[in-house]
């Protein structure tokens, strides 16, 4: 297993306290693609968020590379992030003032690596996206896909061990949805890329090798 995840709980503290997560467990292996569904409210995008280290759990282990991520302090988690993990949003989360090379070589200057290597690399990852012509453009030079497939590149240039993406196509029109997932599919399938997915849509379940589906804070199948 790339990632396990055991009796993971989240609850949101209150005159009413919010169970979100209730005693989750599963396992995704290496090279995996897939998706968390279930209805608003399920507890899908709260999980990703424990298991993305973007909160943290009330209890549970979250363990990879034999380590129970939970337990890493702040600095720690945010050099693990870098280094491992990728993220994708539904909001492309791109500066307006960066180039689509810029945009994606930052996670590479943060990691210190020399200036020509991280061009290169940027560069690599946008043709790979089918960027490669669009790379000096600004964000309001390019389409909702063409900026989400920005987003995909920043989040893969640094290798990440898993790719997380979070309702990536909910602001995309069904054309450049299908061209963002057959993006995934290709990753995953040429890459070996290990792709954990949010989705509201039913039809999604087509593109991914397993669906974890949630009610209420716990896996229903």
């Amino acid at each position: 297993m790339i990632i396990e995840v055991k009796n993971l709980k989240k609850t949101y503290e209150g005159r009413v306290p919010t169970h979100a997560l209730k005693d989750i467990n599963f396992g995704i292996k290496k090279g995996e693609f897939v998706a968390l569904m279930g209805r608003s409210g399920s507890g899908k995008s709260t999980l990703l968020h424990q298991i993305g280290l973007l909160d943290t759990p009330t209890s549970g282990e979250i363990i990879m590379k034999d380590t129970n991520l939970v337990l890493l302090s702040e600095s720690k988690k945010a050099e693990f992030r870098l280094k491992e993990l990728g993220y994708v949003f539904q909001s492309y989360a791109l500066l307006p003032e960066l180039t689509a090379l810029e945009s994606v070589y930052l996670p590479l200057m943060l990691l210190n690596i020399d200036k020509k290597e991280y061009i290169r690399k940027a560069t690599e990852m946008l043709e790979k996206v089918g960027l490669g012509e669009r790379i000096d453009h600004l964000p309001k030079e390019m389409s909702g896909g063409e900026q989400q497939r920005v987003a995909i590149a920043r989040a893969l240039v640094n290798n990440p061990s898993i790719l997380f993406a979070d309702e990536p196509t909910a602001n995309l029109d069904t054309e450049s949805s299908e061209v963002i997932l057959n993006l995934f599919k290709k990753l995953n399938k040429e890459n070996g890329q290990t792709i954990i997915m949010v989705t509201h849509e039913p039809d999604d379940k087509k593109w991914v090798d397993r669906v974890i589906w949630l009610k209420d804070g716990v896996i229903e199948k």
